[in-house]
């Protein structure tokens, strides 16, 4: 189940997963179903890699892609976890049948 605390993001981010939890900026985003399910590769993805090496990395993924295109938003959009979970996240079933480790496929 969503939660909605506003204060917690940047301007442009309008959810952010932290297994088990989807933390939203508004209630009306709890309709985009699109963002939930890009939310919900992003815990499954958590899951997988027991949480904390998630974040790591994600984390040093981003800074290399900083060095690499020199762009945040670029940066961004290019970590292999963004990758993967913007790929398919108008495929409401891709949980379901995620490969494990997936995102290796994105780096």
């Amino acid at each position: 189940m969503p939660i909605i605390i506003k204060f917690i993001f940047l301007s442009n981010f309008n959810a952010l997963a932290i297994w088990p939890f989807i933390f939203l900026r508004n209630k009306e985003l709890k309709n985009d179903d699109i963002l939930l399910n890009h939310e919900k590769i992003h815990l499954k993805q958590q899951k997988e890699l027991l949480w904390i090496f998630f974040f790591m990395i994600y984390f040093i993924e981003f800074l290399a892609k900083i060095v690499i295109y020199k762009r945040l938003k670029l940066a961004y959009r290019n970590i292999s976890f963004e990758r993967e979970a913007y790929l398919y996240e108008c495929d409401f079933n891709y949980t379901s049948i995620k490969p494990f480790w997936s995102f290796i496929n994105f780096l």
